[in-house]
């Protein structure tokens, strides 16, 4: 695409007003929309809600009857042509007598792909797709959704908390708390950003949790819960728990290995949670699948909270998209304090999973390190 600082600056806009999206248009991406005639915006829209209309439609709308004959669409995300709860996005452009069409980022979706684009050219419409910086922040914005088109598993993001020396619990397993008020308030509004939260039966005997998302301010609006996770092979997760005893409200998956007993499953089924049944000859295996599944019952989003067994076990299986990581200025000591991530690891530095991106923020007392493993 040969494009001008004018073309940078709207389909800038337009990735910046998908974001206003996110959290309200699952399981659909996040989509921002800019119509431009004559060097002035006329409108501009974002797809704001599942269900609602896309954000090429809104921005047209938001042009107010306006000639367009002639005009720019520069859209974060390739226009639909399929029908699906709204009709497409394509028609919508052709009615509106749009000339040129600049996209960010493709849609990696067997229905989409590439079709939007061809039905358009075909029209007589000029298409220019972005490349560089644009099209890699417009990619990172749909990340879930980009992998779940492309391998029908859900996108993880790794969260934990460790000291100065690297750790996540002391010896006796007390981690309460390490972070501060300020990152706990902020991996809760995480929580409500992704479909699961996802922990293992260690995490769950041990601090009997809810997984919801909780922030206790007024200013802040109710928050969307997810739901709650357990991988537990053996089927040990009590009845009397906090996550069973909220499941009829909250859903709450457990995931079970073949060798746990029927009557566990049957106990967890009539409680009102869902069981699924992971397979495979190891962890890493039984991940893989329980993910499948999980990407399968429409869960495009994970946040993974641990412990260092699961999480080992996730990154041996290679399903560890994202990781973020909260340091505080604590200091331990002891060999048997656990760390952040078991598993078998690799045996090699030159074998470790480098991180594609690195930053580093300031939350209260704690450093935020947010580390990219992967581009979908």
């Amino acid at each position: 695409m040969q494009r001008t600082e004018t073309d940078h600056t709207h389909l800038s806009r337009a990735i910046d007003l998908a974001t206003r999206g996110r959290g309200r248009v699952h399981p659909n991406p996040v989509v921002g929309a800019v119509v431009v005639k004559d060097g002035q915006v006329l409108g501009e829209g974002w797809h704001a809600e599942y269900g609602g209309p896309h954000a090429e439609v809104n921005a047209i709308d938001a042009c107010d009857g306006a000639d367009l004959t002639g005009a720019t669409i520069y859209v974060s995300l390739e226009p639909c042509c399929h029908q699906g709860k709204t009709p497409p996005c394509t028609d919508a452009i052709l009615a509106a007598g749009i000339s040129r069409v600049v996209v960010a980022s493709d849609d990696p979706t067997e229905k989409a792909s590439g079709r939007g684009l061809g039905i358009l050219r075909d029209e007589g419409v000029t298409v220019d797709v972005a490349g560089g910086e644009l099209a890699a922040r417009a990619r990172l914005a749909n990340q879930a959704f980009r992998k779940h088109a492309r391998t029908g598993r859900p996108w993880v993001l790794f969260k934990s908390a460790m000291t100065l020396d690297g750790k996540v619990a002391t010896r006796t397993g007390d981690s309460k708390w390490i972070s501060s008020d300020a990152s706990r308030a902020l991996a809760h509004k995480w929580r409500a950003s992704v479909d699961a939260v996802v922990v293992g039966i260690g995490t769950a005997l041990a601090d009997d949790p809810q997984l919801t998302a909780r922030i206790e301010d007024p200013n802040v609006p109710e928050l969307r819960q997810p739901r709650r996770v357990v991988f537990d092979a053996t089927g040990r997760l009590p009845l009397d728990s906090q996550l069973v005893r909220q499941a009829p409200e909250i859903p709450l998956t457990v995931v079970l290995s073949r060798a746990a007993p029927r009557s566990a499953a049957d106990g967890l089924t009539n409680s009102g949670a869902d069981v699924i049944v992971a397979t495979g000859e190891n962890e890493p295996a039984r991940v893989r699948s329980a993910l499948d599944q999980l990407g399968e019952s429409g869960v495009h989003a994970i946040l993974l909270e641990g412990g260092p067994h699961l999480a080992g076990a996730f990154l041996d299986a290679g399903e560890i998209d994202e990781v973020r990581l909260f340091l505080a200025p604590l200091l331990l000591g002891g060999s048997k304090a656990r760390d952040p991530l078991e598993g078998e690891g690799v045996e090699k530095i030159s074998e470790a999973l480098r991180a594609l991106t690195l930053d580093c923020e300031r939350v209260a007392d704690d450093i935020l390190i947010s580390a990219r493993l992967k581009e979908w």
